[in-house]
């Protein structure tokens, strides 16, 4: 072998030895830091980072909470601003709540990924573009969708209600058979208070997509006082859980709920198996948590490929779906293929994924989210 030949095939030799994914590729830790329930940490730390770190050799993946609500969302931002100054940031992957998207895009702290995603066209829902009146598009996938929704027994409730208006007339009909919590000791009852006034007063889509004008809450007197009138007719549950023991026991029949909760507890056996969802016009809200990446995260491509994993139609069916009860994160009709019949009409047959396109609404922007909480104490609670 010529000296020319031994050069170039020692060359090649170590290019082979250097290739991505051989042992000596340099090892990552991928941060995926997670506002949220304890569940939601262990959901990345023992199933889609197993995943990823199979098809990705050299790295490990990290999970990291900040705690529930809003406050583990602010922890996240906290740390981005700590680092602002920096070139590379620690964070790769952060799943926060609506409010804090919305903040961190208008500061210029997240990347715009989607568009280098693959999944990143498959969540077209209102909240993956909205959030609470901030322009996210193209910034968010959406982790899951979760939902609201009227909980009913049938044996006691033949025809339900289609729409607000239908719910009024039956709770007239049948008083003390419906129970919410109003503003007090759970989101279902927020969210069906939220519901109430979307239904019943003329501009809804401006309390979702603002400017903020104070002036148009005039228009929700009558929305508060037929929302007196109504509670006169029905029981105020202690929470979420007291709305849904409440139906469990019989003592009411129909109430609004959290669409995984009530899976849950039916899963649970502390549901009868033949209660049913509806998810009334002309909507009732729910809350979506998002996928998003740090604008100078250090490891921009793997996390990209981190969210494409775990916003896969596999993935969300495997892990949101039949794991958590949550609706999915990308459009249902994308996942349906990968669940089960037993599954898929446990989930979409109540609440169907149209149902859930037109009816699915976001929660107002936060000055009206405030007002419609501080309107209903003022003028329904006294």
């Amino acid at each position: 072998m010529t000296r020319l030949k031994f050069l170039l095939a020692g060359v090649a030799l170590a290019m082979l030895t250097l290739a991505p994914g051989q042992g000596n590729a340099q090892k990552v830790t991928l941060n995926v830091i997670t506002a949220g329930d304890q569940n939601m940490v262990d959901y990345v730390k023992d199933v889609l980072a197993p995943i990823f770190e199979k098809d990705h050799p050299n790295v490990t993946v990290k999970s990291v909470g900040t705690g529930p609500g809003d406050a583990g969302s602010q922890k996240i931002a906290e740390k981005l601003q700590a680092q602002k100054a920096t070139s590379a940031w620690d964070v790769d992957v952060a799943v926060i709540h609506q409010k804090m998207a919305g903040d961190l895009v208008k500061e210029g702290m997240l990347a715009a990924y989607t568009k280098d995603v693959n999944t990143g066209k498959l969540s077209t829902s209102q909240t993956a573009k909205n959030a609470l009146g901030q322009n996210v598009e193209g910034y968010v996938i959406p982790m899951f969708q979760s939902q609201t929704a009227i909980a009913y027994n049938p044996a006691m409730v033949q025809t339900p209600p289609k729409t607000f208006q239908d719910l009024e007339a039956w709770a007239k009909a049948n008083p003390k058979k419906f129970g919410h919590n109003g503003i007090k000791g759970g989101m279902s009852g927020v969210a069906f208070v939220v519901g109430w006034i979307y239904a019943n007063t003329p501009n809804a889509d401006k309390l979702i997509s603002g400017p903020y004008d104070q002036a148009i809450e005039t228009a929700w007197a009558p929305a508060f006082a037929s929302l007196k009138e109504f509670n006169k007719n029905v029981i105020i549950t202690p929470g979420n859980a007291g709305t849904l023991d409440m139906l469990n026991r019989g003592e009411i029949a129909m109430g609004p709920v959290w669409v995984d909760m009530f899976y849950t507890w039916m899963g649970e056996g502390k549901l009868p198996p033949t209660m049913k969802l509806a998810l009334i016009g002309p909507g009732m809200p729910g809350q979506p948590m998002y996928y998003v990446v740090p604008a100078k995260a250090a490891n921009l491509d793997l996390a990209k490929k981190f969210i494409e994993l775990a916003t896969s139609p596999k993935m969300q069916a495997e892990g949101i779906v039949k794991r958590f009860n949550w609706y999915p994160g990308i459009d249902a009709q994308h996942v349906k293929s990968q669940l089960d019949e037993k599954t898929w009409n446990k989930l979409f047959v109540d609440v169907t994924p149209q149902d859930l396109a037109t009816k699915g609404k976001p929660f107002p922007i936060k000055p009206y989210f405030d007002d419609i909480q501080q309107g209903y104490e003022k003028n329904v609670m006294n």
